[in-house]
């Protein structure tokens, strides 16, 4: 079943016997009402009682064999034959009618989009097509607020059309990011269009008073599901006027009838797959963004949903990766400083002394043990933060909490689990593979660390994650969407990672103008560290160490495993070095 909240029925062991996630409040959709779930329940216990204590014999059973895993090594070689084994696998199984992959409900998959803009960064250019379709698919439907810019939770059916209108911050999170990348690796300035009304979307509903992101707003406004977003063609003519409106009802599929429930949603979804959305008329468009703009001020004056306001570490490690990219790729200092604000109050709010951290940020109180995905996200989204601003406070943070990964979570067969080794005792330790909404913090963490291998060139870290890919690298071509993270992480460590040390004053324009190369552009298998002369030999990036500038002069150097090409002073010879030195297909 799905939806929250979840209910478990335990014995006095502990062990679950029944349980699912929604009840409604009378029987329906052959679902029992939560009042016969209960009477069931008693019955079954007291009644009885001997299966339903085997059912929890056998329920702990299936528990503890789900959290086994492959031995590192059984699987395949992670090379260039399992990536194109992987994409055959996708290109199989793509939708060509709606783009991405699987029925309705359909589901953003940003993960799987992150592994295929890799391997196009890479040179292998199979899944553009695929990309490109699938991202335009999810911008015109009704899946994205096309006046707000942030993306709901799913669609409930295969075209996009008709959202279920939740607003999460982790779709809203990775999907910023991987228009961003798209922007960066296709060329197309839509998807930065799309990537900033995202952020922007955030900034403006999700960021709290604090400088946190909080974690949702509701689906339903008064208790009506998408009460707030939804349209009846009289308002839109009477904010519009006739003109305009006719303009843009043409262009978001307004009618008097509506496409649901008797109001519209709006989207820009054609009836037939070859009908183009003709954006190549900039005045038109130009208008319909001015029209946007006033519905929006309009909308702004309806009752709001409700909005979770609790801060959760993992999640704003994905948002603080998006906004801090932002920043760097496009030059906006206002994204930069929202990643700062975010990860400052996060960091104070839930990362204590000892390096443990917290998962949930609310009113000025933490709560909550951090599990293995608080610490690999905001790890990821530090990372993504020191390459933005080059405050290695970032950096050394991000590399505690991997510290504290390998100290606390590691599994000795490989991998981590999803809980500390000083977690309260469970029926099992709990050990998720597969990516969900979000990405599985085996996988997030296996990132990070493939990263902070670069960095510092310590084989702990690269160790660990190869064994946690030797765990897993048997189901990558057999269940790519399911697996994504992984696969991006996979793609990391075959590409023989280029790493670019720039010695030269962060503020000053020369060091800005070397810098811009490698800055101002997407290299996903690339790492970058700064730092000005006087502070390299006691920078706390191991990858800084032993440089030095030439005659005074900004200086980059591009290496390999720390071994490095001759040293370069000025922007067209650095852009010689990377165009020759490109990371692995």
């Amino acid at each position: 079943s799905g939806g929250w909240p979840m209910s478990v029925f335990l014995t006095p062991d502990g062990a679950p016997f029944y349980g699912g996630t929604y009840f409604p409040d009378r029987p329906r959709h052959g679902m029992p009402s939560f009042s016969q779930v209960l009477e069931g329940v008693s019955q079954a216990w007291t009644m009885e009682r001997g299966e339903a204590v085997a059912a929890a014999e056998r329920l702990v059973s299936t528990l503890v064999e789900q959290n086994r895993t492959a031995v590192p090594g059984t699987g395949p070689a992670i090379d260039r034959g399992l990536f194109e084994a992987v994409n055959d696998a996708l290109l199989s199984s793509f939708d060509t009618r709606n783009g991405s992959w699987g029925g309705a409900p359909k589901f953003p998959q940003p993960m799987t989009i992150e592994y295929l803009l890799r391997r196009i960064a890479v040179g292998d250019q199979r899944p553009a097509e695929i990309v490109r379709f699938t991202l335009d698919k999810m911008a015109d439907g009704g899946i994205r607020d096309q006046l707000g810019g942030g993306f709901h939770r799913y669609a409930t059916e295969q075209r996009w059309l008709v959202p279920h209108f939740e607003q999460m911050l982790y779709d809203n999170a990775q999907l910023a990011r991987a228009y961003l990348h798209a922007w960066a690796a296709l060329g197309d300035e839509r998807y930065r269009d799309v990537a900033t009304g995202v952020l922007d979307y955030m900034t403006r509903e999700l960021a709290t008073a604090d400088g946190a992101f909080a974690s949702s707003q509701d689906a339903d406004t008064e208790g009506i599901e998408g009460l707030t977003f939804t349209w009846r063609a009289a308002e839109i003519r009477e904010v519009l006027g006739p003109v305009a409106t006719a303009r843009f009802a043409e262009a978001y599929g307004v009618t008097d009838e509506g496409n649901w429930e008797g109001v519209t949603i709006l989207s820009r979804i054609w009836p037939a797959v070859d009908e183009p959305p003709f954006r190549d008329d900039a005045v038109l468009e130009a208008e319909l963004g001015e029209s946007r703009a006033r519905l929006l001020e309009r909308r702004a004056t309806r009752s709001q949903p409700a909005r979770d306001d609790k801060a959760l570490a993992a999640w704003n490690g994905l948002a603080i990766a998006a906004f801090a990219e932002a920043g760097r790729l496009l030059g906006e200092e206002r994204y930069t400083a929202a990643a700062v604000r975010a990860a400052t109050t996060i960091v104070d709010g839930l990362l204590a002394p000892d390096g443990s951290l917290k998962r949930s940020w609310k009113d000025g109180r933490a709560v909550g043990s951090g599990v293995l995905e608080d610490y690999a996200n905001l790890a990821e989204g530090l990372l993504a933060l020191y390459e933005a601003t080059f405050d290695e406070r970032w950096f050394s943070l991000a590399r505690g909490l991997a510290d504290r990964i390998l100290e606390r979570f590691t599994d000795p067969a490989g991998g981590f689990f999803d809980t500390a080794s000083d977690h309260e005792t469970l029926i099992t330790r709990p050990k998720d593979l597969q990516d969900n909404a979000v990405p599985s913090g085996g996988a997030m963490a296996t990132t990070v660390l493939l990263r902070l291998a670069a960095l510092t060139g310590e084989g702990r870290y690269r160790d660990a994650a190869e064994r946690a890919l030797g765990t897993v690298s048997a189901f990558l071509a057999r269940y790519p969407t399911g697996f994504a993270q992984w696969l991006v992480a996979a793609s990391f460590a075959a590409s023989d990672v280029v790493e670019v040390a720039i010695v030269g004053d962060p503020a000053d324009a020369a060091t800005r103008e070397l810098l811009g190369p490698v800055w101002s552009t997407w290299r996903p298998q690339h790492v970058l560290a700064l730092a000005p002369p006087d502070r390299v030999g006691v920078s706390e990036v191991p990858l800084l160490h032993d440089r030095v500038a030439i005659d005074g002069r900004p200086t980059a150097y591009v290496c390999r495993n720390f071994v490095c090409s001759l040293p370069v002073t000025d922007a067209s010879a650095l852009v010689e070095q990377l165009r020759t030195t490109r990371a692995k297909p």
